[in-house]
């Protein structure tokens, strides 16, 4: 199924475990490389329109399939497993060592959609002397701790008030419950591993849903991290809380004439897709949106920025750029110091490099070569 110029290959002893890689413009030694992290629920397959582009362009251009994904190392895992190889820091060692293994000692440029968005931007705030710049696609980066607790020793503890967000979406009519807190509980991987209405139905409806091809994805900026403001969003993101992902996603399943315009994401290349995650369930991209022990080490990075040149990439009908709010803003502030830009590119939902690869890689392309001297 993959594009001729594509291959795929293991790569073994990366941080403890094999990746699988797509690469392209590998024949040519001393080529530039440009690494992508892919999203949930996706794989190193979702580059597969940008990657040729790229690299005839003079790239070497690398997509694994991450720690918990496809044909990679923990793909298998199970909720109670644990979840300390998961954590953000070691997923970025397996990035750093996957580098390492291929031979370079730098990358011009690593690029994040979705959940690589964030690993993305950790591994560039890391490594600035390894990932010499980074692009952040649908999902802004987060960033850690703005700062440690100051002055405890002289003034005390300061008392600590959590959200009560989830609480307040439960009192909505019908009540809600955030995406992100239904993925990090066990019931998620069965609900949509073996969806009541069949896998691939699962997938067909959720790619849709999140698409520019679902018309009523029309996002705009909340104007805060509130219950009324969230419940704004599509179900996708705010569930009605009674329902799974399955259920929240079938009643937009589209018909058979809209599968059969989508070029996007054709039935062939969903059958990839469906294949995959058939073998091994989502568990594995799950355990990424659960509180893992092994992320209070990022306090280590509190309060430091983005230093290498940066820009974000969203679609104009994708939601996931808004779903935080005042998160998009932080990217192009606080949170970088090289910041070039923020491109919501037209006709693309949630999907964009799958949706519009040529406009995608010409982004990329503009934003290398703006770089190429770091």
């Amino acid at each position: 199924m993959l594009p001729e110029g594509i291959r795929s290959r293991l790569i073994h002893d990366v941080n403890g475990i094999t990746l699988h890689i797509l690469e392209a413009g590998y024949d040519v030694p001393g080529r530039p490389l440009v690494v992508m992290l892919h999203g949930f629920p996706e794989l190193a397959y979702s580059w597969r329109k940008v990657m040729l582009p790229l690299a005839s362009q003079g790239y070497h251009v690398v997509a694994p399939d991450v720690r918990g994904y496809g044909k990679s190392g923990g793909a298998g895992v199970s909720y109670h497993d644990d979840l300390r190889p998961f954590s953000t820091l070691n997923k970025a060692h397996d990035v750093l060592s996957l580098v390492a293994a291929l031979g370079y000692r730098s990358v011009a440029a690593i690029i994040g959609h979705d959940q690589g968005s964030p690993l993305a931007g950790w591994c560039a705030l890391m490594r600035p002397d390894v990932f010499r710049s980074v692009v952040m696609m649908s999902s802004p980066f987060r960033g850690g701790p703005v700062a440690l607790p100051f002055n405890t020793a002289n003034e005390g503890v300061k008392p600590f008030a959590p959200s009560q967000i989830d609480e307040e979406l439960k009192q909505l009519d019908p009540p809600r419950k955030y995406y992100m807190r239904y993925y990090a509980t066990e019931p998620a991987n069965e609900n949509m591993w073996h969806a009541k209405h069949g896998l691939h139905d699962f997938l067909r409806a959720y790619y849709h849903m999140k698409s520019a091809d679902w018309k009523q994805n029309k996002p705009f900026r909340l104007k805060g991290l509130t219950a009324s403001e969230w419940e704004k969003l599509p179900r996708y993101y705010v569930m009605d809380l009674d329902q799974g992902m399955a259920e929240s996603v079938a009643p937009e399943m589209p018909s058979a004439q809209a599968i059969s315009a989508c070029q996007w994401l054709t039935e062939t290349e969903l059958k990839f897709y469906v294949d995959e995650y058939a073998r091994t369930g989502f568990q594995g991209g799950l355990q990424g949106y659960r509180t893992n022990p092994g992320d209070k080490d990022l306090g280590v990075f509190a309060g430091k920025t983005i230093d290498v040149p940066s820009i974000f990439i969203g679609g104009q009908q994708d939601w996931g750029v808004y779903q935080t709010p005042g998160g998009l803003e932080r990217v192009e502030g606080s949170l970088t110091t090289r910041y070039q830009g923020t491109y919501l590119v037209e006709g693309a939902g949630h999907w964009v490099q799958q949706e519009q690869p040529e406009k995608v890689c010409q982004l990329f392309l503009d934003f290398l070569e703006r770089n190429a001297d770091g």
